[in-house]
């Protein structure tokens, strides 16, 4: 049997750990994780492990790490880790969230967690006043106010989102940083422009959408992007058949969406799997990313 290919996603890597969230991944554990992944696997360019896979010759233990929207801390945290231990990583990004940008998600966790006091009037927004007295009550408040926004479409989303916040403190990375990655010999690949699930807009829409995304980045890089993302990216919910043709007239080499498993010689190459590994290092992570070698893609 034809070796497998693992494809990481990672979003965030915190510069420290999240008193309110102290499951997400912080720049030690991501370190103590890139140990782990350089001693186990042989750590590629997404880009030449696609070429491999599609001519059956992928070396074995291959893996590949990617990061997806286009965080600032993808530079200025992620990076230089990776630089020290000498691994590739491919980075997706949302273009129109460079230069200031920040998803609606990020907005209403801070603005919860920097929220004065013990209760937060969220009338205006259309919710209500809470109690957010303790760590564990501002969390579930957070987590309420996300899945309640997360069943609204995009636009209403982020404008809800929007209205709770007196300021909006950018998370995003600036197009100064996405050449630093670039120049970095860290490979860029693209989102939809407003990172939309493509599934969700028309043809046109979502043609419109590869294509802007793309430019914008290709503009600031001042070199090709054949490499994209789903957002989101399940299939047959976030995105479809028809939107891998779109990909593939538009010259894209390959596509990643989610879910586990790996990739093997055969696989759809515009819509191949990727899976989030667990925060935590040592026995549980290398666990996890054993068992989604057998997991059916």
């Amino acid at each position: 049997m034809r070796a497998p290919l693992s494809i990481l996603i990672y979003q965030r890597v915190l510069a420290a750990p999240d008193p309110l969230f102290p499951e997400r991944l912080h720049a030690r554990r991501f370190e103590q994780q890139l140990r782990l992944l350089t001693r186990c696997f042989r750590l590629m360019p997404l880009a030449r492990a696609v070429a491999h896979l599609a001519e059956g010759t992928l070396p074995a233990r291959a893996a590949c790490l990617t990061f997806d929207h286009g965080y600032a801390e993808h530079a200025s945290v992620a990076l230089p880790l990776l630089q020290r231990h000498g691994v590739p990583d491919t980075f997706f990004i949302a273009a129109s969230y460079l230069d200031g940008g920040c998803t609606w998600s990020d907005i209403v966790t801070e603005v919860v967690r920097n929220a004065p006091g013990e209760r937060l009037n969220l009338a205006r927004s259309g919710f209500a006043s809470y109690d957010i007295g303790c760590p564990q009550r501002r969390r579930a408040v957070i987590e309420m106010l996300l899945a309640a926004l997360r069943l609204l479409p995009p636009h209403e989303r982020l404008v809800r989102a929007r209205s709770m916040a007196r300021r909006i403190t950018p998370t995003m990375l600036s197009s100064d940083q996405l050449l630093a990655l670039h120049r970095a010999g860290m490979e860029v690949g693209a989102h939809p422009l407003h990172d939309s699930a493509l599934a969700s807009l028309s043809n046109a829409a979502a043609r419109a959408e590869i294509a802007a995304g793309r430019s914008r980045i290709e503009d600031i890089l001042q070199a090709p992007v054949r490499l994209f993302a789903y957002p989101s990216g399940k299939p047959g919910e976030d995105f479809e058949q028809r939107h891998a043709l779109m990909l593939r007239a538009q010259g894209f080499q390959a596509a990643v969406g989610m879910g586990r498993g790996a990739a093997r010689s055969g696989s759809d190459l515009f819509a191949l799997p990727r899976f989030a590994p667990c925060a935590q290092a040592g026995g549980a992570f290398l666990l996890r990313l054993a068992g989604n070698l057998f997991a059916r893609a």
